[in-house]
């Protein structure tokens, strides 16, 4: 069993984000499995040049061969930027890249990240990348420290499989997410503070940036602190539809 570090991120909303870091284990795991399709992706590619033949083929022969390096950087930054931080290989053990501040990485980043994947991995055969995970505080190997960011796990979400268990068993679905159809005028919202308003609306400006679980632990932290100040609220709202509709109410009264 790995054993289980967290991190606590100070977000402008004056919220603590907790973040459960990703070990060298589990790390070892993902990079394993994104190791295999890279393997096979370039075993494919020179399938491709056999079956091509003649100067053309001779071209992606030398792609895949002499460009391995480069490919498994190219893996790496597009299934970080278009799926959410996660590769195969991480989907598959559970875990995510994001920003040090919970955001979800960027190409930028993202490149930085990988492109340092060409001297501290196997060239070097992974050991600057093992003494940097087990000496830094947030299990960062060089990459991570250059890009500012994070690996982390994905909590487990009983609460979805719970949900899914009362669908199945013809129980009615929670409310949507989203303040429409809402009977904001029977909220009472006076004791929302300018400040604590100016920092929901931050987040909700801000909430597509997060990383999924970043999003919704903050979206949680905020909603738990409103909702012993907001009058009239139904008690099984939506985090965020319990923000989206604070500020409408407060936006209607002003």
């Amino acid at each position: 069993m790995e054993y289980e570090e967290r991190t606590r991120i100070a977000t402008p909303e004056g919220v603590e984000l907790e973040l459960l870091l990703a070990g060298l284990a589990s790390r070892f795991m993902a990079e394993s499995v994104d190791a295999v399709l890279i393997f096979a992706l370039v075993v494919a590619l020179v399938a491709l040049a056999a079956l091509i033949g003649g100067t053309a083929g001779m071209i992606v022969l030398s792609v895949a061969l002499g460009g391995l390096l480069m490919i498994s950087v190219a893996y790496h930054v597009a299934f970080e930027v278009l799926a959410s931080g996660r590769s195969p290989g991480k989907r598959m053990v559970g875990l995510r890249v994001v920003m040090d501040g919970g955001e979800a990485i960027g190409f930028r980043a993202s490149a930085v990240r990988n492109l340092a994947r060409l001297l501290e991995g196997p060239i070097l055969f992974y050991v600057p990348a093992i003494v940097s995970i087990l000496a830094t505080r947030r299990n960062q190997r060089l990459g991570d420290l250059a890009a500012g960011a994070l690996v982390v796990r994905e909590p487990k979400a009983p609460r979805a499989r719970r949900r899914r268990r009362r669908r199945r068993r013809g129980a009615p679905a929670p409310p949507a997410s989203g303040a429409a159809g809402l009977p904001l005028d029977a909220w009472d919202v006076s004791a929302v503070t300018a400040q604590e308003l100016a920092a929901i609306r931050s987040f909700l400006e801000r909430r597509d940036s997060f990383a999924p679980d970043a999003r919704r632990g903050l979206a949680r932290g905020l909603a738990d602190r409103l909702r012993g100040k907001v009058a009239g609220a139904p008690p099984g709202l939506a985090p965020e539809a319990l923000l989206e509709a604070v500020v409408a109410a407060k936006s209607a009264r002003s």
